[in-house]
């Protein structure tokens, strides 16, 4: 009993040092939950949420309001930032390091379903990296799976680990199944997000490949330096991957010498690299390779 007196208190703890970093993006067409990422007041959320131009509201924890504009969205990530137009020091929130999000961990979702404010429900983190097409056509790839529930209007809220540290921002829910939740996850939401902040878009680039991520043996892992690698299952006839020498089956450990372990690594190089060129770090029949490939610039990419 003690032991859950203790949890409970902690938990109640965290629920009231995050609250205040959590607010109510409401527009003309629908309504749902953001955070606010500095204190000056960008606020990151969904796109969906405020695919509507028209006027935006955001209500804070104290039930005040205040308006704000879109500073930017990128639908391949699901992801905008919208700015109040008023105040500052708002309250944040942390993000977490992506290597201390794992499978089995408790989280907890904080939005506003159903229009009912500041609701808070409990789960664990049932997965990572699931990609999930969208009907639209656009691919989520990087995904956090939890059974926390997430309805309507949760849709931009955090999901938080027992340290308060955002591990991803709620996005959407199977609707044909139970406790099945999906989050895009911080790694994601920070880099989009300062590019958003940034530039009002994520201008990104692409190889022309189709990709997946996937372990590698122990033995393999130890050679290269890294667990993870993303396998190239299709090379595009005349793009950037082709003129490079990219062929399906090799290991794409690294682009500009630095690892990737997903396709969203992968997309994420791409979008910060400066130059049309990039350098890709190539495993191929157990041998290292190094090749150049002047990347396209492409407005909206399903695969890398």
């Amino acid at each position: 009993m003690k032991f859950l007196q203790q949890f409970s208190d902690e938990l109640e703890s965290l629920v009231a040092k995050a609250m205040p970093a959590v607010v109510a993006v409401q527009h003309s067409q629908g309504h749902g939950t953001g955070l606010f990422l500095t204190p000056d007041g960008y606020v990151l959320t969904n796109r969906h949420v405020v695919r509507s131009r028209g006027r935006l509201t955001l209500e804070l924890h104290d039930g005040s309001e205040v308006r704000a504009e879109l500073v930017g969205a990128d639908a391949p990530t699901d992801l905008a930032v919208v700015r109040a137009e008023e105040g500052a020091k708002f309250p944040t929130l942390p993000l977490a390091d992506p290597h201390d999000v794992r499978v089995g961990q408790w989280v907890m979702a904080i939005g506003n379903p159903f229009r009912l404010e500041q609701s808070v429900s409990m789960g664990v983190v049932s997965a990572i990296n699931r990609t999930l097409p969208l009907p639209d056509g656009v691919i989520l790839e990087g995904l956090l799976q939890t059974d926390a529930a997430i309805n309507p209007g949760n849709s931009g809220g955090p999901l938080l680990n027992m340290h308060g540290q955002v591990v991803g921002l709620n996005t959407l829910v199977l609707p044909y199944a139970q406790g099945i939740g999906f989050a895009v996850s911080a790694t994601t939401a920070a880099w989009v997000a300062s590019l958003l902040i940034q530039r009002g878009k994520v201008e990104r680039r692409f190889l022309g490949i189709a990709a997946t991520a996937i372990n590698l043996p122990a033995q393999r892992a130890q050679e290269v330096g890294q667990l993870r690698a993303v396998r190239v299952m299709k090379v595009g006839q005349g793009t950037p991957a082709a003129d490079a020498g990219l062929e399906a089956d090799d290991l794409l450990l690294g682009i500009d010498e630095r690892p990737v372990t997903n396709v969203d690594d992968v997309q994420r190089m791409l979008a910060l690299a400066t130059g049309p060129e990039v350098r890709l770090e190539v495993l191929r029949k157990g041998r290292r390779r190094t090749l150049r490939a002047r990347t396209a610039s492409r407005e909206h990419s399903k695969a890398a």
